[in-house]
């Protein structure tokens, strides 16, 4: 990401993979090709992990470490608060940051560094300033979301911070997270998932992979049991919660019998927000080092596991048909409802509205 002012570039650089890399080179050459004259400065992740390589670009006039980016000190600028645009109807806000784990695919916790959470009192006071300026539904979001806490006093939980939020900001009416890991969920956050309205029926799990042994191979802490064990005590404790979940394809040894595990977890979890990742080997981290599947497959397998999750979303679209969305309307003419589904709107509808919605049928994956 790029941002500037007159006389100051920053680029907000990702390393996740090598090619996240390599385009954060090409937007520094781009910057300084466009503003000669300003000072060029490079923060997040790529800054981290590959500091000698971005330090030693002429274009690059400093380095700012991922973990103190948000000091304005370092800046050489004033401090002022954000501003929240009206319009605005959805508010992601960040509570946590880095990441204690060392999953062999991954390159953040160089990047991003240990586990960091914003105090509870802090999480209110900023999701409150996003509700006085009208926004209707706030996502809690980290790099281990589920890890938050535990670095703080007393180690709190998860469902420590939504609890109090609900408590101390009544007028909070819609609340979701972003993506979980399910072995971090406590009692506490899974008794509000189950049973709290204000909390939506979506959980996004970071379930990776559903073979075993990829999941070993992955230092993975839990295993497939684990998640189908999680997903059921949901669904039978609030039957219309939608299910998400990251899943890696061609990781690493993954055999065909390994990807048909893959493809059997979407079904069995019935996964209908699925985020596919084809594998990418980051250099620095273990599974860099182990047995490739072949690009071509990689490809076969992804396409294979996209398809699986979308029979699964068009079913679930369809048995929602018929029955009523409370629908947060976007600037775009579409909305979500509670469970994520995509809801086409009628034309007119102002950004920001809940409106109850019966939709009849199925538009290029939205419900209308």
């Amino acid at each position: 990401m790029l941002s500037s002012t007159d006389d100051l570039v920053v680029i907000n650089s990702c390393a996740v993979t090598a090619e996240a890399v390599r385009q954060t080179r090409q937007a520094i050459r781009r910057a300084r090709k466009a503003r000669p004259e300003a000072r060029l400065l490079v923060t997040g992740c790529s800054a981290e992990v590959e500091r000698e390589t971005l330090g030693a670009m002429p274009e690059v006039d400093g380095l700012i470490p991922n973990a103190r980016k948000l000091d304005p000190r370092l800046w050489n600028v004033a401090e002022r608060q954000v501003s929240i645009r009206p319009q605005h109807t959805r508010a992601f806000v960040a509570v946590q940051n880095g990441c204690d784990h060392a999953c062999t695919f991954c390159i953040i916790p160089q990047g991003r560094g240990q586990s960091r959470s914003l105090p509870v009192d802090t999480v209110i006071s900023e999701v409150a300033r996003h509700l006085d300026h009208g926004v209707r539904e706030v996502v809690l979001t980290g790099v281990d979301l589920t890890s938050w806490g535990q670095d703080l006093p007393g180690a709190p939980r998860l469902g420590d911070l939504v609890a109090k939020l609900l408590d101390r900001l009544p007028h909070l009416s819609r609340l979701r997270l972003s993506s979980v890991d399910g072995v971090e969920i406590d009692e506490g956050l899974f008794g509000l998932l189950a049973h709290e309205a204000r909390v939506m029926p979506h959980v996004h799990l970071s379930l990776q992979h559903g073979d075993d042994l990829i999941l070993k191979r992955m230092k993975r802490r839990h295993l497939r049991r684990d998640a189908m064990d999680l997903v059921f005590r949901l669904k039978t404790a609030r039957p219309e919660i939608a299910i998400g979940a990251d899943l890696i394809a061609g990781f690493p040894t993954e055999d065909e019998t390994a990807h048909q595990a893959n493809l059997a977890i979407i079904r069995e979890l019935g996964i209908v927000h699925g985020h596919v990742f084809p594998f990418s080997p980051r250099s620095g981290t273990p599974a860099a080092r182990m047995p490739q599947v072949t690009p071509p497959e990689i490809r076969r397998r992804a396409a294979e596991l996209r398809q699986a999750v979308a029979e699964q979303r068009t079913s679930w679209l369809a048995s929602l048909l018929g029955h009523p969305q409370e629908v947060l309307a976007e600037r775009d003419g579409t909305g979500h409802a509670p469970n994520f589904a995509r809801v086409r709107l009628t034309p007119g509808i102002e950004a920001g509205t809940i409106v109850t919605v019966i939709p009849t049928c199925i538009v290029e994956g939205l419900l209308a």
